[in-house]
């Protein structure tokens, strides 16, 4: 905005007459208000989704910012690439490793890319109390935390689904069979989508809790981690002592293995559960329904979250 010509109204000093050196002068600034394009709402939320999609890889910041997220990124897709070579040089049949299962068995690099990125979209606005200046016009507080869901969902994704990608172009130069290729690869997409959107709101849910960057990080690793190494074990177990109808039900405990009983059950995969234990009709639907509760939960506790914050 630029400020209008503008007049100026000396204020003669006391004791001294108007006219002379030393007057005040009282100056009107009048400035014109923005008439304007306003780009609105949408704008703003589609702005906010990029920044913080390219922030969880580092891009558009300092180099350090760089080496966390693309290191993750390549230890992520290299051992995709070694099943690759080691198919396509064996000529082997069949992929040594599913598309579903390839996520599951990289979780503890994911979780730690999570815990990691997290943090830095969230845990910074709350630290420096810029979260106010976000939900004044014309953004609001739905579009704060459903960019910043969808953009840490939408990394997570294609921090997963590339080295899935790996892997069904690998099967392709092998030659494999492509409608069964092409079919688990949609399936293992459709994992990812389900695994990032899940996990992504755990995360940011944890991360809005403190606006240290350090505990954000702490408390997602233990989130993800702690149950999932708890889950195993007691899987293990009760499968020692033949319970195994209990193995499906642990798994509810867990977000990781909440993820491995679904795609095991719907996407065609097999699951990491001891004796490979299938889920029952009522552990299927159960699986589903905490899935749905913990994804809209997660979202519903988000806005609460943001109602205190943006005060």
């Amino acid at each position: 905005m630029s400020p209008e010509p503008h007049a100026t109204t000396p204020v003669a000093t006391p004791g001294k007459p108007p006219g002379q050196r030393g007057e005040d002068v009282i100056h009107n600034i009048g400035y014109r208000n923005y008439d304007g394009p306003r780009l609105g709402r949408g704008y703003a939320r589609t702005s906010l989704f990029e920044q913080s999609l390219r922030g969880a890889y580092g891009l558009g910041r300092s180099a350090k910012s760089k080496v966390l997220p693309m290191l993750l990124f390549a230890v992520m897709c290299v051992p995709a690439a070694i099943v690759v070579a080691v198919t396509v040089f064996t000529k082997a049949k069949e992929m040594p490793v599913q598309y579903n299962e390839y996520v599951i068995l990289m979780q503890p690099v994911i979780g730690v890319y999570i815990a990691a990125m997290a943090p830095q979209a969230v845990s910074l606005d709350l630290r420096f109390r810029v979260v106010p200046l976000y939900f004044s016009r014309p953004i609001e507080r739905g579009d704060y935390v459903g960019a910043k869901y969808a953009a840490l969902s939408a990394a997570i994704f294609v921090f997963t689904a590339t080295s899935v990608l790996i892997l069904y172009v690998g099967a392709l130069l092998a030659k494999l069979d492509f409608g069964d290729e092409t079919k688990g690869f949609a399936l293992g997409l459709v994992c990812c989508l389900v695994f990032s959107v899940l996990h992504g709101g755990i995360a940011l849910t944890v991360a809005a809790a403190t606006p240290r960057r350090g505990f954000g990080v702490a408390a997602i690793i233990a989130v993800l981690t702690i149950p999932y190494m708890l889950v195993s074990a007691l899987q293990g177990i009760v499968a020692s002592q033949d319970n195994t109808s209990a193995i499906g039900w642990l798994g509810l405990a867990s977000p990781g293995s909440l993820i491995d009983g679904l795609q095991s059950k719907l996407l065609g995969g097999d699951n990491a559960f001891p004796r490979g234990e299938d889920l029952t009709a009522a552990q299927t639907s159960a699986y589903a329904l905490l899935t749905v509760v913990l994804i809209a939960g997660t979202y519903a506790l988000l806005l609460r979250r943001y109602r205190k914050a943006g005060l």
